[in-house]
C-alpha cells in the first residue's frame, strides 16, 4: 500500500492539480485572515475557517476527479487488479494520498493562529479544534468524490457530479428551511439538517466542540471508502 500512496502523491505533485488545491486553500485563508483578523481586529481565527468550508466544493472535485476515472480511461485499472494487494489497500492508498496532500496546506494554515497570538489574545483550542473539523470535512467530501470517481471513466462527469453533490449538501439547511415543520415535513427537515456535512462543521467555528460531529464526518468518510471498494470489486469481476 505504501507504493500506491507514493505513486498517487507523485502523480498529484508532478501535475498541477495538487498545487492548485493547496494554493486554493492558502489563498483564501490569507484573504479571510486579512479581512477578519487583521482589518476587523477579530481575535477568533476559527471565523476564518468557518468562512472557508465552501472551497471544498471546488477543491475536492479537482482533487478526486482523476483518482479512478483516469485508471479506467487509460485501461491501467487492469494492472491494479493484478497487483498482489487487496482492492481495499488500493483504494485506501489512493485515499490516504489525498489526505496527505490535503494536510499540507492545512498544516501551513495551522501556523496562522500562532502568529496572531503574538499580537493578540487568540483562543488557540477553538482555532485548532475548528482546524481539525475543517480537515474532517475535507476528508468526508474527498471520500464521496473518490466514490463518484469510481463510477465513471470521464473526468468531467466525475467532477460535475462531485460538485453537484457538494452543492446540494451545502444547501441542505436552506432547503430544510423551506419545508413545513409540521408532520412528516418536520422529520424531513430535521433529517436534512443532520445529514448536512457543512452544518456539522459549522458548530466548531461557532464555539461548540461537538465530538459527535467529528465522528459523523469520520463515519461518512469510512462509509464512502467502503462503497468505493465495493464499486471497484464489482467492476473487477464483471
Amino acid at each position: 500500500m505504501t507504493a500506491i500512496i507514493k505513486r498517487e502523491l507523485h502523480a498529484l505533485l508532478t501535475g498541477v492539480t495538487g498545487y492548485i488545491f493547496c494554493c486554493f486553500i492558502l489563498v483564501f485563508a490569507g484573504i479571510y485572515m486579512n479581512m477578519l483578523n487583521l482589518k476587523q481586529g477579530a481575535a477568533n481565527f476559527e471565523y476564518v475557517l468557518g468562512n472557508m468550508g465552501f472551497i471544498f466544493l471546488i477543491g475536492v472535485p479537482l482533487l478526486t476527479m482523476r483518482a479512478l476515472t483516469e485508471e479506467r480511461k487509460q485501461k491501467t485499472d487492469m494492472l491494479l487488479y493484478s497487483l498482489p494487494v487487496s482492492m481495499t489497500q488500493i483504494v485506501l492508498g489512493k485515499y490516504i494520498a489525498m489526505l496527505i496532500l490535503m494536510l499540507m496546506p492545512i498544516i501551513i494554515v495551522g501556523i496562522y493562529p500562532l502568529i496572531l497570538s503574538f499580537y493578540g489574545n487568540v483562543y488557540l483550542p477553538a482555532s485548532y479544534g475548528t482546524l481539525l473539523a475543517f480537515f474532517f470535512l475535507g476528508a468526508s467530501l474527498a471520500a464521496i468524490g473518490l466514490f463518484i470517481s469510481s463510477l465513471t471513466e470521464n473526468q468531467a462527469v466525475a467532477a460535475i457530479l462531485c460538485l453537484l453533490v457538494g452543492i446540494i449538501n451545502y444547501f441542505f439547511t436552506t432547503i430544510a428551511s423551506y419545508i413545513s415543520s409540521s408532520g412528516i415535513g418536520g422529520a424531513i427537515q430535521e433529517l436534512l439538517e443532520k445529514l448536512s456535512l457543512f452544518e456539522r462543521f459549522y458548530s466548531f467555528p461557532n464555539g461548540v466542540f461537538d465530538i459527535s460531529n467529528l465522528i459523523f464526518l469520520a463515519v461518512v468518510a469510512v462509509v464512502f471508502v467502503f462503497f468505493t471498494v465495493q464499486s471497484m470489486e464489482k467492476r473487477r469481476w464483471s
